[in-house]
């Protein structure tokens, strides 16, 4: 692969750091490093930007080099969408078995080891889902994806529009900051599946009494 040595030399000649280049381009610094590293490759809106910057055509940027980007982005895509599929499978799964849990601990006030092996059901669905969620998470770093609406244009094998005022209000927010959303998120759907599934409990037992 040559693309990125080419982004490399041609960012070199402007006098650009990564930084520079990142921000023209609409993409993260550690994209940028991604591209020249051959980790990854641009998409098609990205090439378009990339030539412009660089005062370049798209043919000089990929030439001998479309096939095996195509098949990498194409693949990644594929298997972005099924990560999708997983982790939200098994975290339906998770509720269902949590409120199966709920129903035997308070409907049927079965005793503790009875209901262990459903809790212990939910943990490994939890956990299937959020290993997906985190190899999701890789191939969205690695495609600087991060909005809802490049991640479906990626999926679809669109181009990226990642120049939106969403994208770039998400891109300048702090690596911390959006940690704490996601655990605040985490442990609302956790509080969400207790209330489903107390209440869930609570309406078998009317049902059965």
């Amino acid at each position: 692969m040559e693309i990125g040595k080419r982004i490399r030399e041609h960012r070199a000649e402007l006098g650009l750091s990564q930084d520079d280049l990142a921000a023209r381009v609409y993409v993260s610094r550690q994209t940028i490093s991604s591209w020249e590293n051959d980790k990854t490759y641009p998409d098609v809106q990205s090439l378009l930007i990339l030539s412009d910057v660089f005062g370049a055509t798209v043919d000089s940027l990929i030439k001998g080099d479309v096939e095996t980007m195509t098949e990498t982005i194409d693949r990644d895509a594929r298997l972005l969408m099924r990560l999708g599929y997983a982790m939200l499978s098994f975290l339906l799964l998770m509720v269902a078995t949590l409120v199966w849990l709920a129903i035997q601990s308070s409907a049927w006030d079965w005793p503790l080891d009875q209901c262990l092996p459903t809790f212990v059901l939910a943990l490994v669905l939890w956990g299937i889902a959020m290993a997906a969620a985190v190899w999701a998470e890789r191939i969205k770093k690695e495609h600087d994806l991060i909005t809802y609406r490049e991640i479906l244009a990626f999926s679809k094998g669109e181009n990226v529009d990642r120049d939106t005022p969403r994208g770039r209000r998400e891109r300048i927010i702090p690596r911390w900051m959006k940690i704490v959303r996601t655990v605040g998120w985490t442990l609302i759907a956790a509080a969400v599946g207790a209330f489903v599934g107390y209440h869930g409990a609570a309406l078998v037992d009317v049902l059965l009494g």
